[in-house]
Parts: structure tokens; C-alpha cells; sequence
């Protein structure tokens, strides 16, 4: 399918303009400040209209987290609609069912075009979605309108300001946004949640005061091994050696990390999961069977004494690290103990589409959405790795292209490439599972901040540490920029 008909939609798609002459880091890290301070300022803001007491954050943090948002503020979609819209396309073209040169810089051009354009669509419909499925309540059916328009900005607003942040800034908006939320959420969560809780145990008085008051800290425990259990994963690797061909004596190693897709790919999975939660929110008041068997809702009464339609059962809830309210992992029901007696007592039920009720227990819900994540992220791994040139055989087109090769074979990328299927596959398959693990199990935990987010954030981090030590060394050594390309 061709994209000529984007040239004509391009003339009226705003765009932000690329810095006429090369950004120096300075430059960048004085950008990215810049565009991080607006991104706080709209998380802060809450929508006019908006009813900030009905609004159920335990229930709402990992959407938040994933779609680096904040329920009921200018900007509660997020970067939902950027990946959404990325997901969708990359899947037509990495399919087939595209033919798209993204070699072509016109055809690459089009794409882009068309991501943008299918991105602020998807913002203004979920703007839409959001209000109208009691996501978002709003305080009287008077001003259902104005919230969605405040809501519908805020959301374009993120897909420009994730285009300057990739033009101007010194990494994606996306990646810059998912840590910035997180780490908000870290500190306030521990300063509103963990400590008062605390607090309150010690003020109970008892035997077990003091223990009680460790155990409260329990989310924040969590977070901190996620943490570490990260920096430690991300620094496994395998090395192979390199030569380069034009300057004799000069070396260098290939790293091939045991995380070598990062965690892409349980961004894009869990951002595939839970915005199926949100689009199936509009059959929440359906009697069918088949809808039912696809995504059952009930009225739950939250803290704040409002109600709601909460995803309780069907298909999109086994996916889902969701639980009824009050029974949000652990917070909500009062401690690991009772969180744990839960799972292994209670059951969610399953309408099957041609009648009848399948009672799932609520410890298998928790593995069925444990191995869901981790095929998913297998499935979007593999996918980034062919859609991003990390593939071996791209890599070795770049590596022979560049100069480099191999010490001990031919430079034919045939040769080259046939060494990295020994170990890109795999430590794409492996990696892509352990991250899916991991981040399940911390998000199942309750780490504060979310384990998701947490791995997350460790991954970004770890992403711009190597993209600063590589833009300083070609700051100081501009000839290995030449080489490189």
C-alpha cells in the first residue's frame, strides 16, 4: 500500500522544525529541562471539571505508570496514543501487509507522517473514551464537553512535545516522560502512602507495632531489589571481538546484552493490555455472554463512596494484574497476609459465549497474565529486533558497511551474520522473558511506583547513560563520528 496520499495531509500537520546546526550535549540537557518542566506542569494541573474525590488511583496507577500519565490532569492519556498508533502501523509493515521502503527517506517521510496523524487521532478518540466510560468522572454532565476538549489537548500536546524531545532533547519523549512520572511516583507514594502508614502503625501501639510499621515499607523494599536486580541484569553480556579494517591495531568489542531489546518490549505489551482494558470499558454495561466472556464489569464502591464499573472477570481481566476493589495489590487490603489469603481463596468468573459460568481461581488468574506478559514481550521483542535493525543480519550489513570485522572470519556479512545467530535469538527470547517475569512479579508485589515502572526507569536510565557516554566521546572525538556512519 502506498502513502502518496500523505503528501497532501502533510502540508496541514503541524511539525516541529529540527535545529538547522548539530545541538551540542549542553544544548540538549538544557532542552530536555525545558520540555520536562512543561511535561510536570500538565501532569500537575488537573482538568476544570474534573471530580479529583472520585477518581480511584490504586486502581489507575499502572495505567498511569505505562502510559506516563496522570488520571484526571490535562494529560490522563498519555503517550498511550503515540504507541498505540505505533504498534498498529509497525505491525502492518513488519507483517507484510504494508510494503514500506522505511529505507526509502521519502517513503520514511510518509510513515512518519501517518504515525502522527494515526497518533492524534487515537489522542482525541481515547480523550473521548476516557470520559465517557468514567475513567476520567467529572463533577456534572454539564461539562462532560469542556473536560474532553482539556483532555484532547493535553494529549496532542504530548505527541509534539515527544517529537521535540526526540529532535531536540537527548532521547525519546517517550522514555523521558515513563521515568520523569515514575520517579514522581516514587517519592510521592513513599511521602503520602508508606510513611503515614507507618505512622499510624506505631501510633497503634502493641507487640507487633514496629513490625508492622517495617512491613509497610514492604512496597518500597520491593522496589529497591527491582532496582537492583535491574543494574545488575542489564550489566550481563556477551563480548565479541572486532577489527577495524581501514586502521590496523585498532579494536574494539561488540556487546550483546543479555537485555538486548531493553524493555521495549513489555512497554509495548502491557501497553497492548491495558488499553484493550480501556477500549473494552465500553461494553461494561452489556448483558451478553460474548461480551461478558471478553471483559465482565460490576459496580464497585471506591474509598471515596462513589461507583464505578470495575473490570472483575473475562478474558481482558486474566491478562490484566487487576483486582477487584478492595483488593488492590497489597494496599488495599490491608497487608501481604490478607493479599496472599485472597489469591489463593477467591475466584473471578469467566462467562463462556455459549452459556454457563467458568469459576477461574484468582492464583491461576495470577499466572495466566504472568505467562500472557512474558509470550507478549517474547512476541514484541522479536518484532523490535527486525524493525529496528538490530537483527543479525542487518547488524552485520552496518558492521561490514562501517569497516568493522570479525578476527577469524571472512568479511562477507553472510559470515558475519551466521556468528550473531548464535546469540542474538536467543538473548532476545531470554531476555525478553525475564523482563516480562520481572516485571510481572514486581507489579504483582505492589513495588511502589509499580515494578513496571521501576524496570523501566532502570532501563531508560541505563539507555541514556550509554547515549551520553556516546555523544561526549564524539564531542571529544569527532573523527569517530565520521567513521561510524
Amino acid at each position: 500500500m502506498a502513502l502518496e496520499f500523505m503528501d497532501a495531509i502533510s502540508k496541514y500537520l503541524p511539525s516541529i522544525k529540527p535545529p538547522q546546526n548539530p545541538l551540542s550535549l549542553r544544548e540538549k540537557m538544557y532542552w530536555t529541562g525545558a520540555i520536562l518542566a512543561v511535561y510536570f506542569v500538565l501532569y500537575n494541573t488537573y482538568a476544570i471539571g474534573v471530580n479529583q474525590g472520585a477518581i480511584s488511583q490504586p486502581l489507575l496507577q499502572l495505567i498511569s505508570i505505562i502510559f506516563a500519565a496522570r488520571i484526571g490532569s490535562i494529560i490522563t492519556v498519555g503517550i498511550g496514543p503515540i504507541v498505540l498508533a505505533s504498534i498498529v502501523l509497525q505491525l502492518l509493515v513488519g507483517s507484510g501487509i504494508w510494503n514500506i521502503d522505511l529505507e526509502d527517506n521519502t517513503q520514511k517521510s510518509r510513515f512518519q507522517a501517518l504515525q502522527k496523524t494515526a497518533a492524534i487521532s487515537i489522542a482525541i478518540i481515547e480523550s473521548i473514551v476516557y470520559v465517557f466510560t468514567g475513567f476520567v468522572p467529572v463533577s456534572s454532565a454539564s461539562v462532560v464537553g469542556i473536560v474532553i476538549l482539556q483532555l484532547a489537548i493535553g494529549a496532542v500536546t504530548i505527541v509534539f512535545l515527544d517529537e521535540a524531545m526526540a529532535k531536540y532533547g537527548i532521547t525519546s519523549g517517550i522514555n523521558m516522560f515513563i521515568a520523569a512520572g515514575v520517579s514522581y511516583a516514587i517519592v510521592a507514594g513513599t511521602i503520602s502512602i508508606l510513611i503515614p502508614g507507618a505512622a499510624s502503625a506505631i501510633a497503634a501501639g502493641g507487640a507487633g507495632a514496629l513490625s508492622n510499621a517495617v512491613a509497610a515499607f514492604g512496597p518500597l523494599f520491593f522496589a529497591i531489589i527491582i532496582f537492583l536486580l535491574s543494574i545488575y541484569t542489564y550489566e550481563m553480556k556477551v563480548e565479541l571481538p572486532l577489527s577495524f579494517e581501514q586502521l590496523r591495531g585498532i579494536g574494539g568489542r561488540l556487546p550483546i546484552p543479555f537485555l538486548y531489546v531493553s524493555v521495549l518490549p513489555v512497554i509495548l505489551a502491557t501497553a497492548l493490555e491495558e488499553s484493550l482494558t480501556v477500549w473494552l470499558r465500553f461494553i461494561a454495561n452489556s448483558t451478553s455472554n460474548i461480551a461478558r466472556f471478553f471483559a465482565y464489569y460490576q459496580p464497585q464502591v471506591t474509598s471515596t463512596g462513589t461507583s464505578s464499573p470495575q473490570l472483575v472477570g473475562g478474558l481482558a481481566y486474566l491478562i490484566s494484574p487487576s483486582f477487584p476493589l478492595p483488593y488492590q495489590a497489597p494496599y488495599g487490603i490491608g497487608g501481604y497476609g490478607p493479599y496472599l489469603t485472597y489469591l489463593a481463596t477467591h475466584t473471578s468468573e469467566l462467562f463462556l459465549p455459549g452459556g454457563g459460568i467458568l469459576f477461574v481461581p484468582e492464583w491461576v488468574h495470577v499466572i495466566i497474565y504472568i505467562v500472557v506478559l512474558m509470550l507478549l514481550s517474547v512476541v514484541f521483542g522479536k518484532f523490535w529486533v527486525e524493525m529496528t535493525g538490530q537483527s543479525p543480519k542487518h547488524l552485520a550489513e552496518q558492521l561490514g558497511s562501517s569497516g568493522w570485522q570479525i578476527p577469524g572470519f571472512r568479511r562477507d556479512p553472510r559470515i558475519v551474520e551466521s556468528v550473531l545467530n548464535k546469540y542474538i535469538p536467543t538473548v532476545t527470547v531470554l531476555g525478553s522473558l525475564f523482563v516480562g517475569f520481572l516485571a510481572a512479579i514486581a507489579t504483582l508485589t505492589g513495588a511502589i511506583g509499580t515494578g513496571m515502572g521501576i524496570l523501566l526507569t532502570v532501563g531508560i536510565i541505563y539507555m541514556l547513560y550509554q547515549q551520553l557516554q556516546q555523544e561526549r566521546l564524539y564531542e571529544t572525538y569527532p573523527i569517530l563520528d565520521k567513521l561510524t556512519k
